[in-house]
């Protein structure tokens, strides 16, 4: 029978890590998701994939046994349905804005009678025994509170029906509410930010639902956990590759004291 690990890992009262993904590519995934990680979500709002390359990338997970979720593109019942019958465990959907657009996301994730999904999982149903059965419990739903506005209906937001959780993105959430007074980024440090924070996590705990946070850093989502955020998202895979291949390259010219070539350094 189809279980969300995800899901019952939370039931049994501990916090989770979720990994990220951005580069489309299934060795990628299966590298990621041997890591220890109790989630994995697949970006395909931002990240350099699209559908031919999300498929195998949920199929290269699977061994590892951890819980694969996509961040959408938008609030998109075709999209969303895509990822769930490709197997997606999870569904992030950004920029919901009310409680009317967040009942329309749950409308999406579940099966009728309680929503309005299309029947077709067509890799799910032989990845997960008794799909059909269980999707509907099983399957998450996680918005993500992005802009004033959402803040504004953010209450009405946390009490939808159905609705599993809340994903708080730092970087939009700051454009979103500060009118250009801080840069995006993530691991705020600013009172109003963190008060924002707070603020989710707060309505979540009130309504019975998850409050999930993307982070920059252990250090921070170990904080954010402390706070009482159920899931924090640390390590992406093109900020840890591009980490990891700048820290060997800067000890080797240490060690060596060869100067660099003439190439320019990437943002990351």
């Amino acid at each position: 029978m189809f279980i969300n690990k995800l899901k019952q890992h939370w039931a049994d009262d501990r916090p989770a890590i979720n990994g990220w993904l951005s580069i489309g590519n299934p060795l990628t995934a299966e590298i990621m998701a041997a890591q220890g990680y109790d989630s994995i979500t697949i970006d395909a709002q931002h990240g350099a994939l699209d559908y031919s390359a999300m498929l195998p990338m949920l199929q290269a997970m699977r061994a590892s046994g951890v819980t694969p979720m996509v961040r959408v593109p938008w609030r998109e019942p075709g999209a969303i349905m895509k990822a769930l019958d490709a197997g997606a465990q999870g569904i992030i959907c950004p920029m919901v804005n009310s409680a009317d657009e967040a009942a329309e996301f749950v409308s999406y994730m579940r099966y009728p009678p309680q929503g309005q999904r299309s029947f077709g999982p067509t890799r799910a149903t032989f990845a997960y025994g008794g799909y059909g059965v269980a999707a509907n419990e099983q399957l998450l739903a996680l918005a993500m509170v992005e802009t004033q506005q959402g803040m504004d209906n953010l209450e009405a937001i946390a009490a939808t029906p159905g609705l599993d959780g809340l994903y708080v993105g730092p970087a939009d959430l700051t454009l979103g509410t500060q009118e250009g007074r801080l840069p995006p980024a993530f691991d705020r440090e600013e009172p109003e930010m963190i008060a924002l924070l707070q603020q989710i996590k707060d309505a979540c705990k009130t309504n019975g639902i998850r409050a999930c946070l993307h982070c920059g850093s252990p250090e921070y989502a170990a904080k954010a956990i402390g706070w009482g955020f159920d899931l924090t998202t640390v390590g992406g895979d093109t900020r840890l590759l591009a980490g990891a291949a700048s820290a060997t390259v800067a000890t080797w010219r240490n060690l060596t004291g060869s100067a660099p070539a003439s190439a320019t350094k990437g943002a990351y």
